[in-house]
């Protein structure tokens, strides 16, 4: 596979009362897996349904009920971890990590602790031109996520929606590689970009389809020992997780420099005071009693079934940037806004094939990004299909329009729809080619301002200002090379 080449980046000092530090961070990433239905049970997945309407008898723990393994998660598992390079471990099992809260009817989540499903992986963290961090991901395990306990609705009860609980998660373990609070923001954004791609998550953070637990330690800048981690939960923004890090790093950073020592705990982050607070002491494996699920048989896969589902991954985000670099002849930055969302790329390459690459980028980019961002508009949701913007490029091509028009023609798509040269041609938009009629509104410019003529013929510089007034006096339509090529005739300049 082809990737740009990086070097990575120095890790970001902080800089305390008393000396220098750097933060380390490792993360914790759950994903929903993108299926209809739960991990062992058939219940629904979709969001925003009414509270408690898509439990089953296994959800809700009535006696009696086993778990059934949905196949189609383990495919997006493995999927999700060909996808980040890793190991699939063709033998795994699910483990009981027994607790007990409300909404958690079971008293335990089936989770995979002593064989994953997935091993070590990497994910290359773009964090400029030929700048990228190397994260290395420890594991990836498949579990079912928890109910939603709801404190808000009543001063003195609590309460509790099981929709959620039993769906399918990947929980993505990183290594603690990230140094800096936006390196993390940054790795959540090329995470949550892959499993896009792949389709196995729809990466929705405020609905909280992708949310992270964030380790924080920090240690002196230039040492190689890793210092006490705390660990905040359940953080879905990256906004949110930035900010977390930030004032988590800070706090470590002002215990240790008035001689204190960090105590490991759990902590959450509180967006309005922008701190952390202390949740609980920080538990081990052994606090969950962890052993082999009795209800369910370990995991065996074969080649076959990991060769097959390595056979259908999509191009990757990385691999489709450079290849937009190699073919389009675009440049690595403008090839990383148009590869962020798989459907933005897919829109570019409809519009790019058999067109001029870096002309085709340009109009993505800049006129219709710009407009969908001024409008809050997803890609999706353009007014300009590829076929119409790639129409306007063709009229640009064969000398039909100025680029001026073409602004004006987008316009016009843009609020009206219709194809492009329909409306040149309904319209009357086409470009003037014609050499007399050309050469006539010249010669009027140039007859209408005798002292400008006298002045440009000792001051080439002046040519451009006969230009622009003759494609005013054309109304924009004059072909501008065929003019200022005239202009500079007329007036006996060197071409």
């Amino acid at each position: 596979m082809t990737h740009l080449a990086y070097s990575e980046p120095a890790p970001r000092i902080f800089h305390g009362a008393k000396g220098d530090w750097e933060v380390v961070i490792g993360m914790e990433v759950h994903a929903q897996v993108a299926s209809r239905s739960k991990l062992f049970s058939g219940a629904a997945t979709a969001f925003g349904a009414e509270p408690n309407t898509q439990v089953s008898l296994l959800d809700a723990a009535m006696p009696g009920m086993l778990p059934v393994l949905n196949g189609f998660c383990v495919e997006q598992a493995v999927r999700t971890g060909l996808g980040l390079k890793a190991r699939i471990n063709l033998f795994s099992q699910f483990d009981r990590k027994n607790y007990f809260y409300p909404d958690l009817p079971q008293g335990y989540q089936i989770s995979q602790l002593y064989h994953p499903l997935v091993g070590e992986g990497e994910v290359i963290v773009d964090l400029g031109p030929g700048v990228a961090r190397r994260v290395r991901i420890e594991r990836i395990h498949l579990e079912q996520d928890a109910g939603k306990s709801i404190h808000d609705m009543d001063p003195d009860l609590s309460f509790v929606d099981l929709n959620r609980t039993g769906v399918a998660l990947m929980e993505i373990v990183s290594r603690p590689d990230l140094r800096s609070p936006e390196e993390a923001g940054e790795y959540v954004r090329k995470l949550r970009q892959i499993l896009r791609y792949l389709g196995t998550c729809d990466g929705n953070m405020q609905e909280g389809s992708l949310r992270a637990d964030v380790n924080v330690s920090v240690r002196p800048a230039g040492s190689d020992r890793f210092g006490t981690r705390c660990e905040i939960k359940n953080l879905n923004s990256i906004r949110f997780i930035q900010q977390a890090i930030e004032h988590e790093a800070r706090r470590q950073i002002a215990i240790l420099e008035d001689g204190g020592q960090v105590v490991q705990e759990t902590r959450l982050f509180d967006p309005g005071r922008g701190e952390t607070r202390s949740m609980r002491s920080k538990e081990e494996a052994q606090d969950y009693r962890y052993f082999p699920d009795p209800d369910l048989l370990p995991l065996q896969l074969t080649e076959d079934y990991v060769a097959r589902i390595r056979a259908s991954l999509p191009e990757l985000p990385d691999e489709k940037k450079a290849r937009f670099v190699r073919e389009y002849g675009v440049t690595e930055y403008d090839a990383s806004v148009l590869t962020a969302e798989v459907e933005a790329a897919d829109f570019f390459e409809a519009v790019a094939r058999g067109r001029d690459g870096k002309q085709a980028a340009n109009w993505v980019i800049n006129e219709l990004f710009g407009r969908l961002n001024k409008e809050g508009l997803e890609i999706t949701q353009s007014p300009v299909s590829a076929g119409q913007l790639g129409g306007i490029l063709d009229l640009i091509a064969r000398g039909d329009i100025s680029g001026k028009i073409a602004k004006e023609l987008f316009e016009i798509v843009w609020t009206e729809g219709g194809e492009p040269e329909a409306i040149v041609e309904a319209r009357g938009m086409r470009q003037v080619t014609d050499s007399a009629a050309i050469e006539q509104a010249v010669d009027a410019v140039l007859a209408a301002n005798p002292d400008k003529v006298e002045q440009a013929k000792a001051k080439p510089s002046m040519a451009g200002w006969f230009v622009g007034q003759v494609m005013k006096a054309t109304g924009g339509k004059a072909n501008p090379q065929a003019v200022n090529a005239l202009v500079r005739a007329r007036l006996g300049l060197p071409g």
